[in-house]
């Protein structure tokens, strides 16, 4: 997605990174920033405001990820390049937001906004720099640590960089300490200052990191055909948490199969038992999203049904019911967990 040329030298890799930053953002039309929509079904992180005015842009939400957050300035290393010096990894759920600030906003000024905001809900500020001469140390190294090209946000028109010479940078890491578990916050604000896109041209934007700590999902969860068909007799269906999928994609992960091994089971106890495999998401996403998204898992567990089992292909439907269908709320983790499931129901 972007070239940089590597120059030895802590200064050096300075500058150089800041005339070539990647924050991802959009490539507006010639109506200009005002007529861009927001990413489709994105919403802010619910603990952190936005800045007034300002355009989410970009969003990823990994629900297990780790992320490193920087402590103190960069030091130069033993073979001249800039190394960091002291970080912290967080591992949970990953929030990355993406937004442009509204015009003739300094990135101090929005900086300071979002630090008073994180200081009011009680977050430790671990490190902050402000400033070229305090961030010239944010060499091409850090950046590849801290914001991996390979982790593209969330939308579709995002096909440009903005931030080919961003200035004013300004960083901060914060910590809240939480019953329910601790969540650290990397924030990265600057101006661009470059020509080549008119319509982010000395617009501040922001990339805000939200790490939720928290223990992996210990989520192998089977229910045995006995239970299902308990389930079914009673109430017509049931509801399955041992099928595993990776964030946005169709494919069963192999810790799967001890459910479909269960799932099977019941169907070839009776014979002319004939049912829907409803796929069901959260509502991160947009609807047609996880329309198509839930219809392709259900797809995935019927085929597997069929290929590896030698269930009758005319015995099972799929069917993507997407977030129209939740058992819990969305606002909450807890709650998009419980609302990720795959059901069988009785035709």
């Amino acid at each position: 997605m972007f070239a940089v040329e590597y120059v030895p030298g802590l200064r050096v890799a300075a500058r150089l990174f800041l005339s070539s930053l990647v924050i991802f953002c959009i490539v507006l039309s010639s109506a200009g920033v005002q007529a861009q929509p927001e990413v489709p079904g994105a919403r802010d992180f619910p603990l952190i405001k936005r800045y007034e005015g300002s355009r989410l842009i970009g969003s990823d939400i990994k629900a297990f990820d780790s992320f490193k957050l920087l402590l103190g300035k960069l030091k130069l290393g033993d073979n001249g390049y800039a190394a960091i010096d002291a970080s912290r990894t967080a591992e949970g759920k990953h929030t990355r937001l993406l937004y442009l600030a509204p015009p003739q906003r300094s990135s101090l000024e929005v900086f300071r906004n979002y630090e008073a905001d994180l200081a009011a809900k009680g977050f430790t500020v671990l490190f902050k720099c402000s400033g070229e001469d305090e961030c010239e140390s944010f060499g091409t190294e850090l950046y590849r640590a801290l914001y991996p090209p390979t982790r593209a946000l969330q939308n579709s028109e995002l096909s440009k960089v903005a931030f080919n010479v961003p200035a004013e940078p300004r960083y901060l890491s914060a910590t809240l300490s939480r019953p329910e578990g601790d969540v650290f916050v990397s924030l990265y604000v600057a101006v661009e200052r470059g020509d080549a896109f008119p319509q982010t041209k000395d617009r501040a934007a922001v990339l805000l990191d939200v790490v939720e700590t928290r223990p992996m999902e210990s989520r192998m969860v089977t229910v045995d055909a006995t239970a299902m068909a308990k389930d079914i007799a009673a109430t017509g269906k049931v509801a399955l948490y041992g099928l595993y999928f990776d964030t946005d994609k169709a494919e069963l992960k192999p810790e799967s199969a001890p459910s479909l091994g269960e799932i099977a089971k019941l169907l070839q106890g009776q014979p002319s038992l004939k049912v829907f495999i409803v796929g069901h998401t959260d509502n991160a996403g947009g609807y047609d999203y996880n329309m198509g998204l839930s219809q392709r898992r259900a797809r995935s567990v019927v085929d597997r049904l069929v290929q590896q089992y030698g269930i009758g292909a005319d015995r099972l439907k799929p069917v993507g019911a997407g977030l129209i269908a939740p058992v819990a709320s969305n606002d909450d983790e807890s709650g998009r967990a419980k609302n990720r499931r795959v059901e069988i129901v009785k035709e």
